[in-house]
């Protein structure tokens, strides 16, 4: 569903609107939501540079013990994988979250409770490749790659060069 040279545009589209919200601003912190949201934000990153000339701070959460199906005990987290890593303060700066995919709302929810429990910052917004608009519960994106209409079982991958080999989205429809 969507092409390297389409994946590239749409990152362009993010970092351009990023830049002008947040026109005047001494510095644009970014969050990438492990494992894909990290490469995407330092994508991002490059664009906005690219863009106003100054580099954004980009850091990565690994929201793994923040995820409420962990309390419930349907999944076990596996630990010594991914960290959280950032070495910016969020208190009092607007912090924007990246991830690829958006689709139920929980992942961005446990990164909210994640940054929160780091300091207080002035606004918190996120930025996604994709929206799959399956929502659990009140999340959507401030800046949005592509918006597509899936069902529950369909499966949506996003691969990038730094982990895959490749750059693209494929949409696996349930059978």
């Amino acid at each position: 569903i969507m092409t390297d040279a389409e994946m590239a545009t749409a990152l362009d589209s993010l970092a351009t609107a990023i830049c002008d919200a947040h026109f005047g601003e001494d510095t644009i912190y970014l969050l990438g939501i492990l494992s894909r949201g990290r490469p995407l934000a330092d994508r991002i990153a490059q664009r906005i540079e690219s863009i106003s000339g100054t580099a954004p701070r980009v850091g990565s959460l690994a929201t793994t013990l923040y995820r409420d199906d962990i309390r419930s005990g349907k999944v076990t987290p596996k630990l010594g994988g991914s960290e959280t890593h950032f070495d910016f303060d969020v208190d009092g700066n607007s912090i924007v979250l990246v991830d690829d995919v958006l689709n139920s709302g929980r992942t961005v929810r446990a990164a909210l409770d994640e940054v929160m429990d780091y300091g207080r910052p002035s606004r918190i917004q996120l930025a996604c490749l994709i929206d799959r608009g399956l929502r659990e519960v009140p999340i959507q994106a401030d800046y949005l790659g592509m918006s597509i209409q899936t069902l529950g079982s369909d499966h949506v991958q996003v691969k990038l060069e730094e982990l895959d080999g490749e750059n693209s989205v494929v949409l696996t429809q349930s059978q």
